[in-house]
């Protein structure tokens, strides 16, 4: 199972400030960003574009309300999708700041005199709403004005800041109307679009970290630190603080804390960093080389083929004739280094899988890749002549193989021609 990231209930208000600001431009929430941005966008055509205008709203408070559910409970990235969350406190908060701009869009049109007290009204009052209504779904409790007040004495002058980025929307909102006016719509619209979504998903997930932080106080659960408590997470966690204790004193002691976490059971990424950090603070070059063939191979089984490249640098630093013990690894890998430019890396891997697995029905294909990395990036063509001919005289009985290579030769006609 991934790694939970959680965060800290007791982290200070201004680091979790700083770090929110990226929150909204990392993962599925930028995502997210862009795609809402797009169909703002779409909103532009005629006939139809009132009605995208709206689901785009109702779309982008959604999501807002996901990541403030999701901050809730101690999560440190965005929900993957609007879904993820699937409770009704959800839509309901998305509904709420719909209909808010649509009785601000009414009161501008019929009674524009009550526009501004509306607006300011709605800035100090729906973050008070918002939180109300994430601690229990309860429309009618979170509308009651008498729990606004001792909501927001709850937080002090914390409830100012989603308070201050409410109103850099509004102000951001006006000003996107006026320069759509006055700038092409192909430059107006996205800005205005992108940086309104922008400060949404960082106002809510702020409430988030502000409910969070006070999340006792409430009755609430933080299920991010559940689920880490149940995934041995907090437990792994109070294992590397040891270690980090024992490390300078009694590495060995350290170590052995590692091996007998790690063994027959799987382990996450800061227990494999800390155990080779030991490894080779101790010297332990075989260690490492065989601590390096069983990460490769949970790497590979769990989908994370660049961390498993990185792993295969440092084992071929430590020894140049370094290779995966799986086959199908070692061409995944092989392919992976050619399209991150990693040559080299890749050409030892190709040419290793044909040395290791030469009977392999994969062994042409990544014989022919290195033929194209020799003479492509690498700038060896006649070692690139000299490794095709070996495939053609190695694999040229066999009608299928012999084709591939023959039509590789024809692809590459700059290269020499093969010495007598």
């Amino acid at each position: 199972m991934p790694r939970i990231e959680t965060v800290a209930r007791d982290m200070p208000l201004g680091q979790r400030l700083l770090g929110g600001l990226v929150y909204p431009l990392r993962g599925a929430a930028l995502a997210v960003c862009v795609a809402l941005t797009l169909s703002h966008c779409l909103a532009r055509l005629p006939g139809i574009g009132w009605v995208i205008e709206i689901v785009t709203w109702l779309a982008t408070w959604r999501y807002a309300a996901d990541c403030l559910l999701h901050t809730a409970n101690g999560y440190a990235r965005a929900p993957d999708t609007m879904i993820e969350i699937s409770s009704a406190q959800g839509w309901t908060l998305a509904l709420l700041h719909v209909l808010a701009a649509t009785l601000c869009v009414l009161c501008a049109l019929f009674m524009p005199r009550l526009l501004w007290p509306l607006l300011l009204a709605l800035i100090l009052l729906l973050p008070a709403i918002d939180m109300l209504l994430a601690f229990d779904g309860n429309l009618p409790a979170a509308l009651n004005p008498f729990n606004w007040l001792p909501v927001i004495g709850q937080f002090g002058p914390s409830y100012l800041l989603p308070v201050g980025i409410n109103l850099l929307i509004g102000i951001l909102l006006l000003l996107g109307a006026r320069l759509s006016d006055r700038l092409p719509w192909l430059l107006a619209v996205p800005t205005s679009a992108f940086l309104a979504t922008y400060l949404i998903l960082l106002d809510f997930h702020l409430m988030g970290a502000l409910i969070h932080r006070r999340h006792e106080r409430f009755g609430l659960v933080a299920e991010a630190e559940q689920l880490a408590g149940q995934t041995g997470q907090d437990a792994d966690q109070q294992l590397l603080d040891q270690v980090a204790r024992l490390e300078t004193q009694d590495p060995s002691a350290a170590l052995a804390l590692l091996v007998e976490r790690m063994q027959g059971r799987h382990a996450s990424t800061p227990l494999h960093q800390a155990y080779r950090r030991l490894l080779r603070r101790q010297g332990l070059r075989d260690g490492l080389l065989e601590h390096g063939h069983i990460w490769l191979a949970a790497l590979m089984a769990g989908g994370e083929p660049r961390r498993a490249l990185g792993v295969l640098q440092e084992c071929l630093d430590l020894d140049p004739t370094f290779l995966p013990e799986d086959a199908r690894a070692t061409g995944e890998l092989a392919e992976l280094g050619e399209r991150l430019g990693m040559s080299r890396l890749a050409l030892h891997l190709c040419t290793s899988y044909l040395a290791r697995w030469p009977r392999d029905p994969q062994a042409v294909p990544y014989g022919l890749l290195a033929v194209r990395l020799l003479a492509g990036p690498l700038g060896q063509p006649r070692e690139a002549r000299a490794l095709l001919d070996r495939l053609l005289a190695s694999y040229g009985g066999q009608p299928e193989q012999q084709a591939a290579i023959r039509a590789l030769s024809l692809q590459l006609p700059s290269l020499p021609e093969a010495t007598p």
